[in-house]
C-alpha cells in the first residue's frame, strides 16, 4: 500500500468565548467525528492539554482555553487565571475560533475578546453554535447582519452555524480554519501588490482638508502571519482613521487575504539633504 502522505505543519486553534458557549463539547464532537485520528499533547500549564486532529491529511491543535468571564464578577484569582490563560492561548495560535451561543445575545466578553483579536490581527472564525436550537425562528442572513453590527473590527471573518450536539458544521469549521491559515501565510508578489494599491487609490485615494494628495512612492509584502504590507508615501497621517478601513478592506478585494486581517505599516519618503 502506499505511504499515507504526512500531514503539513499542524494548525494551532484556540477556541475562544464565555463560559457555557460550548467549548468543551465543540472539541469532544470534533474528536468523534468518523476517520478523525485524535491525540493528546501536554499544554502549557498544569492542567492544559492540546488535541490534536488528523483529518484528510490535515493537522489541526485545538489550544486549551478556560471560559471567560465578566471582570467584575471575578470571584477570585481564578477568573483572571483564566482571562490570561484565555489571551495566552490566543497569542500561540494561528487561528481562533470566537464561538458565540445562538441562544444568547452577544455580550461584553464576547465583544472584548473580538477586540483582543482584531489588536493581535488573529485569523478568526466565528463560530455560532447550538444553532438548532434556533433554527426553526431564526434566518442565517439576519443573524450573519447582526453579527456584522456587533463585531464591526473582524468583520471579514467568515461565520459558520455549528451544533456540537448534532455534530453539524464541524468539518467546515475545520476546513474554514486550514483555509485562514493558508491565507495568513501567503506571501503575494511585489507587481500584484503594486497593482492593487494604483487600483484602489485611482477609484478613492485620500484627501486632506487642504486639498493634499497622497502619494506612494513603494509598496511591498513584508511579512506574513499576518500578511503585512510597507508603504512609504508622502504623507502618512492622509491614510489614517476611515481612510485606512477602508483601503485594508479594498486591499481584501484585490488580493488573497479576503478573510484575515493585514497589517499597513506606513513610512514617510524623507527628502535628501544634500551636504554643501
Amino acid at each position: 500500500a502506499a505511504a499515507t502522505q504526512a500531514p503539513e505543519t499542524d494548525v494551532r486553534f484556540a477556541i475562544v468565548g464565555r463560559r457555557n458557549a460550548g467549548k468543551s463539547s465543540i472539541v469532544n464532537a470534533l474528536a468523534g467525528e468518523p476517520r478523525v485520528i485524535v491525540s493528546e499533547i501536554a499544554g502549557t500549564t498544569r492542567d492544559a492539554v492540546d488535541v490534536r486532529f488528523e483529518i484528510d491529511g490535515k493537522a489541526l491543535v485545538a489550544i486549551d482555553t478556560a471560559g471567560v468571564r465578566k471582570r467584575k464578577s471575578w470571584a477570585d484569582d481564578v477568573e483572571y487565571y483564566s482571562y490570561t490563560r484565555t489571551e495566552n492561548a490566543i497569542e500561540r495560535a494561528d487561528v481562533c475560533v470566537l464561538l458565540l451561543d445562538a441562544t444568547e445575545k452577544s455580550s461584553q466578553v464576547e465583544k472584548k475578546l473580538a477586540s483582543v483579536l482584531e489588536e493581535h490581527y488573529k485569523p478568526t472564525v466565528i463560530a455560532v453554535n447550538k444553532w438548532d436550537l434556533v433554527a426553526s425562528k431564526l434566518k442565517p442572513e439576519d443573524y450573519i447582519e447582526y453579527l456584522t453590527q456587533e463585531f464591526p473590527g473582524i468583520d471579514y471573518a467568515p461565520i459558520v452555524f455549528v451544533s456540537a450536539k448534532d455534530s453539524t458544521g464541524l468539518r467546515e469549521l475545520l476546513g474554514l480554519i486550514a483555509n485562514l491559515d493558508r491565507q495568513s501565510r501567503h506571501r503575494e508578489g511585489t507587481g500584484r501588490v503594486n497593482h492593487a494599491v494604483r487600483t484602489i487609490l485611482e477609484a478613492r485615494g485620500p484627501t486632506s482638508s487642504l486639498g493634499t494628495r497622497a502619494k506612494v512612492f513603494y509598496v511591498a509584502q513584508i511579512d506574513v502571519k499576518p500578511p503585512t504590507i510597507a508603504m512609504v508615501v508622502n504623507k502618512p497621517d492622509l491614510f489614517e482613521g476611515t481612510y485606512e478601513r477602508y483601503f485594508k478592506n479594498q486591499l481584501r478585494e484585490h488580493l488573497p487575504f479576503s478573510e484575515v486581517p493585514i497589517k499597513l505599516v506606513f513610512s514617510e519618503r524623507k527628502r535628501e539633504v544634500r551636504q554643501k
